[in-house]
């Protein structure tokens, strides 16, 4: 089991009378995933609206924030108790056999045009072995093929703009993976997360997209950028593309600084509570 410290504050100035803000930023709670504490400030103190959504556990606070100065922090105590297992057993579930709230992971979306990538899709990696050994080959040639690059691409880069591109931030990673994973009929999704055990060369800890795939009956974690530990992925969000699962939507005019964010480990031996670490092995959180 893993326990991560997690806090991110927010600083927004609202030009107009007031604004609207749809904040995505709790961590979620699952079966592998549990909140242990958590806290909420809010400067001014104003009433919010708190909303967890029952199928994805996302959880979404809404506010209206008057002209002037806002402050938003939030802190947690989160355990994560990874559900590993061996890549090998790992089979694509059949198109039949599918959950029905699994199914919207198969259609494009707005960010990951599957449709577009088909050909593309099938002519790399149609001819592999299916499973677990296919989605992670997929991981290996996107993570391979494109350049991480700060402030590369903006919020309407998509994946068929990144396949030509060949550069992008995290959100673009997963884009093209989700892609051409649902271009080859396997369910796929993202996850909103923070970047442990990335390069700090890379600057401060901040937000990170990952990706989940939907094999024998459970959505298992990758991270096709490769800059994160696994395990030390928190969940925060989850939904097609990053405009399901933006952690500020914002509506009226409001100066946005960039969010601080803080996430360590902690460990308790006595409790079997350890390090984030790399595994081989095939790594779910739900």
């Amino acid at each position: 089991m893993n326990r991560l410290r997690y806090a991110v504050s927010l600083s927004y100035e609202v030009r107009d009378d007031m604004a609207d803000f749809l904040l995505n930023i709790e961590a979620a709670s699952t079966p592998r995933q549990s909140v242990v504490s958590e806290r909420l400030e809010i400067s001014p103190e104003l009433e919010a609206a708190h909303y967890t959504d029952p199928v994805l556990a996302n959880r979404l606070l809404r506010l209206r924030a008057p002209q002037g100065r806002l402050g938003i922090r939030y802190e947690a105590i989160v355990d994560i108790d990874h559900y590993l297992e061996d890549g090998a057993k790992l089979s694509e579930v059949p198109i039949a056999e599918l959950p029905f709230d699994v199914l919207p992971y198969l259609a494009p979306s707005r960010y990951c045009e599957s449709d577009r990538l088909m050909e593309f899709a099938n002519r790399e990696f149609g001819g592999m072995q299916t499973g677990y050994a296919r989605v992670y080959a997929i991981r290996e040639w996107v993570r391979n093929h494109v350049r991480f690059l700060s402030r590369s691409t903006n919020e309407r880069t998509s994946a068929a703009d990144t396949v030509v591109e060949r550069t992008g931030v995290c959100r673009d990673f997963a884009h093209l993976m989700i892609a051409l994973c649902r271009a080859l009929s396997i369910p796929t999704r993202m996850s909103s997360s923070l970047d442990y055990g990335a390069d700090v060369r890379m600057g401060a800890p901040d937000f990170h997209a990952v990706v989940e795939i939907y094999l024998s009956h459970r959505w298992y974690l990758l991270d096709p950028s490769g800059i994160s530990i696994p395990t030390g992925l928190l969940r925060i969000g989850t939904g097609r593309d990053a405009g399901d699962i933006p952690f500020a939507a914002i509506f009226g005019k409001v100066e946005s600084e960039r969010p601080l964010v803080e996430i360590e480990p902690l460990t308790d031996a006595a409790a079997g509570i350890g390090m984030p670490v790399f595994t081989p092995k095939a790594i779910s959180t739900w």
